[in-house]
């Protein structure tokens, strides 16, 4: 059944949604617009299931098949369809005499059980969390081990009314990296999810309620985790001992003694001689290395990943395309100390209308309609626009003009059917992603970018020449320009390298910190391998890029580190692949930090550990110039007045901590001066 759906229109069941044999049938939207359809059958304890996304040209698309028990739990669950990139997912679970065994992308294995183990599949649908809750909230702990690992916990948060029924909204805890929030109703029927992304059809009016819901649970669930992790001062701050790494000569000081008051850096003196003062908080870094604050230039920030970023040293942000209303409110709340997180500097996405088209951001239908978008943005001040993949080429130069003309910049994707060369002749600032860049040299006239070419056509770069006429003139018009690139290879390593039932490189260093449903879909494939050829040409196209990185570098091409990922770890992992490619650890912290504020016009307050500056730094125990992982190591962040120990951050989100927290000495005289008036 699968083979018609995928011919179905992106979004549309088409005849599939009339069928009426499905006892259930869920709409999947991303923003208002619906990109996809989630259509089950239950009878005679067993269910069947067709599942079916596409957004931004890609999207998981499966059929299930599914029986139960008695208790509700699956004795058998077969899985048959894609990935998310289209690479073949064919996932089976069975419990039988006494035996029960599953195989999916990630893992496999066989066990003997009395009872049948809870299952927690791996490539599903949200489906299952309806089953899970199910048999969850008839435990008296509403908690329980699962196969292949880990524990699930269920938790009834809220009781609400919707069309006019009264259902109840549950928090799964145990699957990821944060909690997920469900609507079951009175009869355990799997309504949606809080939040919207996924509604039954006959409640699909009441999606702004569920909306209102997710968001309201989710501000207090990040309240309630941000008490008692910012330690704010009321005196001096001064950390001792520390030596400094300084982006302007790209190494490290001798140690130093550095004060912070009112979230500026306010001395900065060398550590022998530096004397004792009364009314200070003290942190002995011990030798320790300072480092500014890390700025990922490439991040789409949501409420759960603030605290994230901060843990991992990252203080700064660009956010390269959002639902403007919920960055709009995710700013100021961070900005007034409401919520944590890092500084953002808002980039407005700006997409045009097709199937293949992405819902982050604003669609334009028209030239006219995408400048109309270029002024609202501008009006709310955003740094840039970022042009994405269905932008028709006519309306390319047009979009940079007005923004041109409004005072903002222009980033983003190359759009289908236009080259690099023609987008940096137009006016681009910088590029948004090396493959962005990349596929300019390996494509062929007329092949589209819209789909997941823009990831399989990556392979074509281990047979390219970097040296060649094509790759050079780009370069040199990058040069010429000024134009950047956002580079984003650790996400291309992820696609590119992953395989199914291993880790790659990309996530070794914090995998084994994270939930089991983190590292099993760490261990899944995003591209279809079917010999050792593929696999060898995307492992040497791999390596091209990573001389492309080290080529653009040579020629003084701005390379801005980035990740468009969520959690800060990749940040740490796109600094040790520009090692990896050649440039000095010392050059790529400084790009990592003054150079992308020097980029955003921001240096004159941040990027450097300096006095006057607005205090973003974080402190490690190894020097970072010698060895560039050594800052995955974070054991104190200060952003701005607040100063945050990682391992109490990781700790509530369930993450095993990297490092050690500081301890912080508190004044033992406060010194309260008398006023002339006094």
């Amino acid at each position: 059944m699968l083979t018609g759906i995928l011919l179905v229109a992106a979004g549309h069941a088409g005849a599939v949604a009339d069928d009426p044999e499905w006892t259930d049938r869920y709409v999947i939207l991303s923003g208002e617009e619906q990109t996809g359809y989630l259509h089950v059958r239950e009878e005679n304890g067993a269910a069947q299931l067709e599942y079916f996304v596409d957004n931004n040209g890609r999207g998981p698309k499966n059929s299930q098949h599914i029986a139960f028990d008695p208790d509700g739990i699956p004795v058998s669950w077969a899985i048959t369809g894609e990935s998310t990139f289209g690479d073949p997912v064919n996932e089976f679970m069975r419990w039988e005499d006494g035996v029960f065994e599953w195989r999916s992308q990630a893992d496999s294995g066989r066990i003997e059980t009395a009872m049948p183990p809870l299952y927690v599949a791996n490539d599903s649908s949200p489906w299952s969390l309806g089953i899970y809750t199910r048999v969850l909230m008839n435990l008296p702990e509403r908690s329980l081990d699962v196969m292949p690992g880990g524990t699930l916990s269920a938790e009834p948060v809220e009781t609400i009314t919707v069309a006019g029924q009264e259902m109840t909204v549950w928090q799964i805890g145990g699957l990821d990296m944060s909690p997920s929030h469900i609507v079951l109703d009175r009869n355990g029927r799997f309504i949606g999810t809080a939040g919207g992304g996924i509604i039954h059809e006959d409640f699909r009016d009441a999606r702004e309620e569920l909306s209102r819901v997710g968001r309201e649970l989710s501000q207090a669930r990040l309240e309630n985790l941000h008490t008692g992790l910012a330690h704010t001062f009321d005196g001096p701050l001064r950390i001792r001992n520390a030596h400094i790494f300084d982006p302007h000569t790209v190494s490290v000081t001798g140690p130093h003694a550095v004060t912070v008051f009112d979230g500026v850096i306010t001395l900065i003196e060398p550590e022998a001689g530096a004397p004792e003062r009364e009314g200070e908080y003290v942190i002995d870094a011990a030798g320790g290395y300072l480092v500014p604050g890390l700025h990922d230039m490439h991040a789409h920030m949501n409420a759960q990943n603030g605290l994230f970023y901060l843990a991992a040293g990252v203080t700064s942000v660009r956010d390269q395309g959002n639902n403007p209303e919920r960055l709009h409110r995710l700013m100021r709340q961070i900005d007034s100390g409401e919520m944590p997180g890092p500084r953002i500097v808002p980039n407005g996405m700006l997409e045009g209308r097709s199937p293949f088209s992405v819902r982050t951001g604003l669609l334009a239908g028209s030239l006219d309609e995408a400048l109309e978008i270029v002024r609202w943005y501008a009006e709310r001040g955003y740094f840039q626009i970022k042009i994405y993949n269905s932008i028709h080429p006519d309306w390319v130069q047009p979009i940079i003009d007005e923004s041109r003309r409004l005072g903002m910049g222009v980033s983003g994707h190359v759009p289908a059917f236009v080259t690099p060369d023609e987008a940096i002749g137009a006016g681009y600032d910088d590029i948004a992603h090396i493959n962005q860049l990349m596929l300019g040299w390996v494509l062929n006239e007329g092949e589209d970018t819209r789909t997941p070419l823009r990831l399989t056509a990556m392979a074509r770069a281990a047979d390219l020449d970097l040296g060649s006429d094509r790759v050079q003139r780009t370069v040199s018009a990058m040069r010429e320009n000024g134009v950047a690139l956002d580079t984003t290879a650790v996400i291309l390593e992820l696609l590119m390298l992953s395989r199914a039932g291993e880790y790659p490189d990309n996530v070794r260093g914090h995998v084994e910190h994270m939930p089991v449903g983190y590292q099993r879909r760490r261990r899944g494939a995003h591209v279809t391998i079917n010999t050792p050829e593929d696999d060898q040409r995307y492992r040497a196209a791999f390596q091209t890029l990573l001389d492309t990185l080290a080529m653009l570098h040579g020629e003084g091409i701005q390379l801005l580190p980035s990740t468009d990922a969520g959690t800060g770890f990749p940040l740490h992992r796109e600094l040790e692949l520009y090692v990896q490619a050649g440039i000095p650890a010392g050059e790529t912290l400084a790009l990592a930090t003054l150079r992308a504020e020097e980029f955003l016009g921001r240096d004159q307050y941040l990027g450097s550990i300096e006095r006057g500056k607005l205090a973003d730094f974080f402190l490690i125990d190894e020097d970072p110039t010698a060895n560039i992982s050594a800052v995955r190591q974070v054991r104190f962040v200060m952003r701005g007045g607040a100063g945050y120990m990682p391992a109490e951050i990781y700790t509530r989100l369930g993450v095993r901590p990297f490092g050690a927290p500081v301890e912080i000495r508190t004044p033992e005289r406060p010194v309260n001066r008398r006023s002339d008036d006094e």
